[in-house]
């Protein structure tokens, strides 16, 4: 149990503090309600643009890195589909840093044109290395079109194109800081060991003084029904043949949510995973295969992605996947192979709340999903998925008419 306290400042940040007095390290995370679901189809990376851009210099502190190191802190970012990710840990007795820090980057970025290029640059480079020169870089990037026709998670967090950034104006920037780097569209967690008391007055005194900013109303397309199989195929520079197949699954908030990553874990977890077992080590058709969830707020994807063997057909490969699928269909998991991936999952849950920086990127996470608390609840939501979950989930998601799939094979 993570106990918290919770209040809201009059410009709406919602910040949320929780003591932990086994630590001399204190985390601030701070989350902004803004992914790459939220950027105009013709301007996309711009959230991912920002991650970078918040730390090219604010209006009273050019260098965002500098200060921190000097008191002894550490920090990093990152950007998804549904929302950005700011983080640090300092001294205890440095504290006020990073409120000095993180305020002055929400308050006004310095915005000058020799950052702004710089860091242009950076993303515009980190695009076409990892994306479009890399082995297999661009297979999400083919996979997503292919999976959703409406909804903008049909791009990557990182963009459509690398001209969507190299052709962004400042106004169209400046224009997206101020619409979504607010504090009524942020939360912050202090946890640590802290007092609220002293979290309330930092806050006020550092945070208090900035504008709201207007709240931001998320109105996105839902995406229809997949009601037909969907396949690509590519040839590239690879060394070896590989398949990706995605399947639409529930939102996280939806009942349904953990009995699926319950199947994905039955699958691919660790060495022991059934698509490794049967896949990998037994019919040798697959050099590494692997089962997994996007964890979307919205409804996501359900992924397995493998690599084939030399000399296995695609055909071979992908028929003995099914053969698998079909288990899980068809006859009911068995009670220990599933209280083996709940312990797996308790385990990697116990783990992260010996860690003050994970328990407040937990708390921000779920009070951006509607309530802190609920970080509290995930033990029991896994603890209760029965057999009979697994299987109704299955079902629902395992249907051909769901599936799309990206055959990526190596050139000869």
């Amino acid at each position: 149990m993570v106990e918290f306290d919770r209040f809201t400042l009059n410009n709406g940040l919602r910040v949320i503090v929780h003591r932990d007095t086994s630590t001399p390290i204190v985390a601030m995370n701070i989350i902004y309600n803004v992914g790459s679901r939220d950027e105009h189809p013709d301007r996309t990376g711009f959230a991912h643009l920002f991650e970078h851009l918040m730390f090219g210099g604010s209006v009273n502190i050019p260098r965002f890195d500098e200060p921190l190191e000097r008191v002894g802190g550490e920090n990093n970012a990152f950007t998804n589909n549904d929302f950005t990710n700011y983080y640090l840990t300092v001294p205890g007795h440095n504290l006020e840093t990073a409120f000095w820090l993180e305020s002055d980057r929400m308050l006004e970025l310095a915005f000058s044109a020799k950052s702004f290029d710089v860091q242009r640059n950076v993303v515009v480079e980190e695009f076409r290395q990892n994306y479009l020169n890399q082995p297999y870089g661009d297979a999400w990037m083919l996979l997503r079109p292919l999976a959703y026709k409406v909804h903008p998670y049909r791009w990557a967090t990182i963009g459509v194109h690398p001209s969507h950034i190299e052709e962004a104006a400042m106004d169209e920037v400046r224009e997206f800081y101020a619409r979504f780097y607010n504090p009524c569209n942020a939360i912050m967690v202090i946890a640590g060991n802290v007092e609220t008391e002293q979290i309330k007055e930092l806050s006020e005194k550092w945070f208090g003084v900035i504008q709201n900013g207007t709240v931001y109303n998320r109105n996105l397309p839902t995406e229809p029904q997949q009601t037909e199989a969907r396949t690509l195929s590519v040839n590239r520079d690879v060394p070896f043949d590989a398949m990706y197949k995605a399947w639409h699954m529930c939102s996280r908030m939806d009942a349904g949510f953990y009995a699926v990553d319950l199947v994905s874990d039955i699958l691919s977890a660790g060495q022991s995973g059934r698509l490794n077992q049967q896949l990998v080590k037994s019919q040798r058709l697959f050099s590494d295969i692997n089962a997994f969830i996007s964890g979307d707020i919205e409804a996501g994807l359900f992924v397995i992605t493998g690599k084939l063997m030399k000399g296995i057909s695609m055909e071979e490969a992908e028929n003995a996947l099914q053969v698998e699928i079909d288990k899980i269909l068809s006859t009911a998991v068995d009670e220990t192979e599933l209280q083996k991936v709940k312990n797996r999952v308790e385990a990697i849950m116990e783990f992260s709340e010996m860690r003050v920086l994970e328990k407040a990127m937990n708390l921000a996470y779920y009070e951006l999903l509607g309530d802190a608390a609920q970080a509290n609840e995930l033990l029991a939501r896994y603890a209760s998925v029965t057999t009979s979950d697994i299987t109704l989930e299955a079902r629902k998601l395992f249907k051909p008419e769901n599936c799309s799939t990206l055959y990526y094979f190596a050139n000869k």
